[in-house]
């Protein structure tokens, strides 16, 4: 089986029942960041697997024992760590540029207006500032 589909069937498992803020099943988002970069086959399995260590009890060892090492270090870099600030991590971010590639995705899918349409207003508001900070912390000079 190839790391798309390892990745896609973990991340069905570890997202089964788990719901949005707008209370969608949550793998739809995370089915449409991998939609969003499809066209690299080791970016794709990263955004399978983006938020399954953040928001799912697997572990870095458990995508490390299951993925190469790339995925790995990419499904790492996405992974927000309790103690670390937003810069720390956007730094990381900006340093690997897959995972780089699928958190632009993830923000563009979490910033979608008809998603945001979906929710209270103000949490929308507070939203769209979140995003639009994380969109600017994430430029990249070319």
């Amino acid at each position: 089986m190839d790391i798309v589909q390892r990745a896609k069937e973990l991340a069905h498992r570890a997202h089964a029942g788990q719901v949005d803020k707008a209370g969608r099943p949550y793998i739809e988002h995370v089915a449409r960041v991998a939609a969003a970069v499809s066209d690299d086959p080791e970016a794709e399995a990263v955004a399978w697997l983006h938020d399954c260590m953040e928001d799912a009890p697997w572990t870095e060892e458990q995508i490390r024992c299951n993925f190469p090492l790339s995925v790995s270090l990419a499904v790492t870099a996405l992974t927000r760590w309790r103690g670390h600030s937003a810069g720390w991590y956007y730094d990381r971010l900006r340093e690997h540029p897959t995972a780089l590639r699928v958190k632009l995705a993830d923000i563009a899918d979490n910033a979608n207006e008809a998603r945001l349409a979906l929710l209270p207003p103000d949490v929308a508001d507070r939203l769209k500032k979140k995003y639009a900070k994380a969109r600017k912390a994430l430029e990249v000079e070319e």
